[in-house]
């Protein structure tokens, strides 16, 4: 299994400064996964592979003290069949966190989620991307960091010192998707002299106003979003080196719950010595709930993604519109399907995705995901992936 040991243990150093627990009620819980991923086109290397299978697990162990305090450890691993980048290890969670009438505290590895559209998560800096668990972005992997949370009348405040950077990573030479260059992340480079152990700092302001949520976002430290530079390394072998560079944003998420409308939107200003720019992804979600009279909700989803560096923009999304359809039958066994379409208004470039999950009595889920590349313009960023239409299937047990 390939893993950084140092991206690991000092994480969990960082944990240890929490109080030791005694005398705790323990509750264990956790999931233990395998997949099957098959891609329908043929490769565009020949090191890579048709099919992939693989097997994760990620225990929950969860301790309540009688004096408010809670601990939670959550670690994670997957061996994949070909992809040695995609077997590896995380530190999901590991902290200790105590409630106290004025305030709330956090210490160890966390998870932290910001945002409110669906197509993509503009405002959710906190944690680095797990790029080989999902390609849309929605996995994370742990953070080191020290939470301070307010809860007044006026409404919460969240503060971040964010002390350990985690690096990105990316699918090796044999996995799928990546780019058509091998990402090599022995090479990394970072703007800051103290590389990943820069101390990052955040805070988050959010607000309910009658039917509205509002979040307000700051971020200063190290992009979790790379630059990837084509360098020849010392083999004379052409590949993409990571960038780390150092920005603040200013992050706006909203969410307005009006009967059967929900409204979203997420807009950003980020700042670097070499860019400025400002990104949106706004929309709506409305439901029609029972269906011909059955249990069945159907959701429309359409959104609009725009960034306003056109062509030079890091990212496939930055004159696109999103729609979807998501189905919920509201039965036993929690069917669930959501069906998304990505259409490039200035090339054409069509990204349809499908993620469909149904439990199996009470401890066995089934996931279908499938994405598939149309039309792809070849000065698109997902030019890259014009070959890995694909399906993979899932079946989790919960224990």
């Amino acid at each position: 299994m390939k893993y950084k040991l140092k991206s690991l243990i000092l994480p969990l150093l960082c944990s240890l400064t929490a109080p030791v627990i005694v005398n705790a009620e323990t509750e264990i819980t956790g999931l233990v996964n395998i997949d099957l991923q098959v891609f329908t086109s043929d490769a565009l290397s020949p090191e890579q592979h048709d099919n992939y299978l693989s097997m994760a697990i990620e225990p929950e162990i969860y301790h309540e003290l009688e004096n408010g305090n809670t601990a939670l450890f959550k670690p994670f691993g997957r061996i994949d069949q070909h992809d040695e980048n995609r077997s590896h290890a995380d530190i999901r969670e590991l902290y200790w966190q105590t409630v106290t009438d004025d305030y709330e505290l956090r210490i160890g590895i966390s998870k932290v989620y910001w945002g409110s559209t669906e197509s993509q998560h503009l405002v959710d800096i906190i944690n680095q991307t797990d790029l080989v668990e999902s390609f849309d972005g929605e996995e994370k992997l742990g953070q080191p960091m020290i939470k301070l949370s307010f809860e007044k009348d006026w409404g919460n405040l969240d503060l971040f010192v964010l002390p350990y950077f985690r690096e990105r990573i990316f699918a090796g030479a044999e996995g799928r998707l990546r780019p058509e260059l091998i990402v090599d992340d022995s090479l990394t480079q970072y703007e800051s002299s103290d590389e990943e152990n820069n101390i990052d700092i955040a805070l988050r302001f959010f607000k309910t106003i009658e039917d509205w949520d509002i979040g307000l976002s700051y971020f200063d430290g190290t992009s979790r979003n790379p630059n990837l530079i084509p360098t020849f390394n010392t083999s004379s072998e052409l590949v993409l080196v990571p960038f780390y560079a150092q920005i603040q944003q200013i992050g706006l998420d909203v969410t307005g719950t009006v009967e059967d409308w929900i409204w979203k939107a997420e807009i950003i200003g980020r700042k670097s010595n070499n860019d400025t720019y400002t990104a949106l992804t706004a929309g709506y979600e409305y439901t029609f709930y029972g269906i011909y009279e059955t249990a069945t909700d159907l959701g429309i989803v359409n959104e609009y993604l725009f960034d306003d560096r056109g062509d030079n923009a890091a990212t496939p999304f930055q004159n696109d519109i999103m729609l979807g359809l998501r189905f919920s039958l509201n039965n036993e066994q929690s069917t669930e399907a959501l069906i998304g379409f990505i259409i490039d208004a200035d090339n054409q470039s069509q990204i349809f995705s499908i993620e469909a999950s149904q439990r199996i009595g009470d401890d066995i889920k089934i996931e279908l995901e499938a994405r598939l590349f149309s039309n792809i313009d070849q000065n698109d960023i997902t030019y890259n992936y014009r070959n890995d239409d694909h399906i993979k299937v899932g079946l989790s047990y919960f224990y």
